[in-house]
């Protein structure tokens, strides 16, 4: 079934996804310099499917591994044939146990670890490896096992959550009328699984919040996904055309249609093109879309990519696209705020985090598509040293969620420190931002004024 953190859009082995992480970033001390650790991760999606968490689990582990870790990745196989054996990801060794899994047909790819031999496994798995931490990016069927065992062997447990219901029920087979019960049930099944660890994070203070309202937990930490930002290139040149640019999963979560709606209402004097960069189940939907719109020829579906392709994409790209309303923290966004482009993006879960209206960016109303327009339009018709400074304000906020700040914050938690608070300290909004923060709470969140401040 799918989590969700973030997403990514690209194929191949990941061990393209970043570069080593260049050591004299991480030159002061940290845990790592203390006596290595053995870590199992465990993962209910991971490479090669892409989606955020499985993106992260992988960075994670990396990461790790760099830093001298002994690391064992516990993953659904990516086909019929399973088994324990080495992997390179980003650039990095891990050991990697992959289960017998199926197909979750619902899903255009998924695959999923067989339940009923969940604990079968866990215990195996365990007993061989003797971790000092289990950390399990998933309550669903593979962090329910191994938080489960880990308890009963007294091995410190550390909990993520990725989950969002909408995730999980758009790619079932369940009418509309039982979701708000089957996401009640979800919530319980997680909370059955966090219950264990000994600490509980998630990627922002939004997300933290949303797992605490629902499973009844506290103290849930916020870390961030977190990335490399000098893999990404920012380009300062005047802009030469108007180019959209979206990346992430092509599903129906991500509220693409309104994207698509959105572009079709811009004056066509801008002369602006829309870019899908990623791959889904709602391709085809979305190009016969855009015919009916009569934008065509204006709008690029790539598929899913090569790392490279994606990069050199946010980098030559006017304005980053997020419309999605289950972010719960998005790893797309903060790869183009590191490029140094301006978003604009749903005011809903975790995204205002990353886009602070008026300061690096717009928020819109969730699924209002003349919203979205005007928005887009605001950054491509705004002056020249206007749309730099929202640009220069995405690299600034996007500074507190480098991967090493995360990877810092883990190692406190694997080791059994206490106190470890949340590893993002937010940039505060700029005066831009407060004023139409303001003006959208006295106007219910409708009125976008964009006046200048003083």
């Amino acid at each position: 079934m799918p989590t969700k953190c973030c997403d990514a859009t690209t194929k191949g082995n990941l061990k393209s996804l970043s570069d080593p992480v260049n050591s004299a970033a991480s030159a002061e001390p940290t845990p790592a310099a203390q006596k290595p650790l053995k870590i199992v991760i465990g993962a209910d999606t991971f490479f090669p499917e892409i989606n955020g968490a499985s993106i992260f689990a992988a960075r994670l582990a990396a990461g790790l591994v760099e830093r001298g870790h002994d690391v064992h990745v516990v993953a659904p196989a990516a086909n019929r044939k399973h088994g324990t054996w080495t992997e390179v990801l980003e650039g990095q060794p891990m050991t990697v146990h992959r289960l017998r899994s199926w197909r979750w047909y619902p899903h255009p790819w998924l695959r999923f670890a067989l339940p009923w031999r969940i604990e079968q496994n866990s215990a195996r798995i365990l007993d061989e490896v003797k971790p000092d931490v289990v950390h399990f990016q998933s309550h669903i069927i593979t962090g329910r096992g191994l938080s489960h065992q880990a308890q009963l062997r007294g091995i410190r447990i550390i909990g993520t959550n990725h989950f969002m219901p909408e995730n999980l029920l758009e790619h079932t087979l369940l009418p509309h009328f039982m979701r708000p019960w089957a996401s009640g049930l979800a919530w319980q099944a997680a909370a059955r699984s966090f219950v264990r660890a000994e600490a509980v994070t998630s990627p922002t203070r939004k997300a933290a919040e949303f797992l605490e309202k629902n499973t009844n937990l506290d103290h849930v930490i916020a870390i961030s996904c977190g990335i490399n930002a000098r893999d990404y290139t920012p380009n300062f040149e005047p802009r030469t055309e108007n180019l959209i640019l979206f990346v992430g999963r092509i599903t129906g979560e991500k509220q693409l249609d309104k994207l698509m709606r959105a572009f079709a209402k811009l004056d066509p004097s801008l002369n602006a093109k829309l870019e899908l960069v990623g791959g889904g189940d709602q391709e085809n939907h979305l190009k016969q879309l855009a015919t009916q719109l009569g934008v065509r020829d204006r709008v690029t579906i790539t598929g899913y990519v090569e790392v490279e392709y994606l990069r050199k994409a946010l980098t030559r790209a006017t304005v980053f696209a997020m419309p999605s309303i289950a972010e719960l923290q998005s790893i797309a966004t903060m790869e183009a705020m590191a490029s140094g482009l301006p978003i604009v993006a749903a005011n809903a879960m975790a995204l205002p985090h990353l886009v602070h209206d008026g300061d690096n960016g717009f928020l819109f109303e969730p699924g209002n598509v003349d919203d979205l327009a005007d928005r887009l339009t605001e950054v491509l018709t705004m002056p020249e040293d206007d749309l730099q400074a929202l640009k220069r304000e995405s690299l600034s906020i996007v500074e507190a969620h480098d991967i090493q700040r995360t990877l810092d914050t883990f190692e406190r938690l694997y080791r059994g420190e206490t106190g470890v608070a949340d590893s993002v300290v937010e940039r505060p909004l700029g005066k831009r931002a407060r004023l139409r923060a303001k003006i959208r709470n006295l106007t219910g969140g409708t009125d976008r004024s964009a006046e200048p401040v003083s």
